[in-house]
């Protein structure tokens, strides 16, 4: 999934997770979550050392993404998502905050085969309505929603996420174009989805 802070992805994979796709089990990895959940618990998998977790945190107190050079942090976590999760041949991982740029998206091929990409369009004005009244059920917990730290995001998300789409069509990647409004529910996205029938 690509799209900026606030579109609704987290509640898309839930949803996924929850029903299904196209007749197939989803398993939903949230990276961001799971770089929070590292953060703030300290719980990771045993494969992150000591100084993969440091980087973690600072990369989240800045709000920046994870680099190339240490994407070998994002393979360990992946992995081992898939591996607790026993994702079999015919699952549906559905990623979420990963690839973010690039270079990740680079590296995630020598792993992942990414069939599709769904990108969630959601205009900076109607982004931060959807986080002011919470669209997607998902942000109130989240303490990184501050007005600073969304404008912070959405620029990075044009300057270094959006590229992603002209990289997967370079690679006749299929991409569904979902636009989000203010009160766009996961259920409607993922009700659209199903009637597609694409994979």
């Amino acid at each position: 999934m690509v799209g900026p802070t606030g579109s609704g992805k987290t509640p898309l994979g839930t949803i996924c997770e929850q029903k299904g796709l196209w007749g197939r089990k989803c398993y939903h990895f949230d990276f961001g979550a799971a770089l929070r959940e590292i953060a703030k618990k300290g719980v990771r998998p045993a494969s992150l050392t000591d100084e993969d977790a440091h980087i973690i945190v600072r990369v989240l107190k800045s709000s920046a993404l994870l680099e190339n050079e240490y994407f070998h942090i994002a393979r360990k976590i992946i992995m081992s998502f898939a591996e607790e999760k026993r994702i079999e041949k015919d699952d549906l991982l559905i990623l979420n905050g990963l690839p973010r740029h690039l270079g990740q998206a680079g590296e995630i091929d020598e792993i992942i085969d990414i069939r599709m990409i769904v990108y969630l369009e959601c205009k900076p004005e109607i982004v931060s309505q959807r986080i002011r009244f919470n669209s997607g059920g998902d942000r109130s917990e989240r303490s990184d929603d501050s007005l600073e730290a969304v404008e912070k995001k959405l620029k990075i998300f044009h300057d270094r996420t959006f590229p992603l789409l002209s990289y997967f069509r370079s690679r006749q990647t299929r991409i569904e174009e979902i636009t989000v409004s203010v009160n766009t529910t996961p259920e409607e996205i993922h009700h659209g989805l199903e009637c597609k029938q694409i994979l």
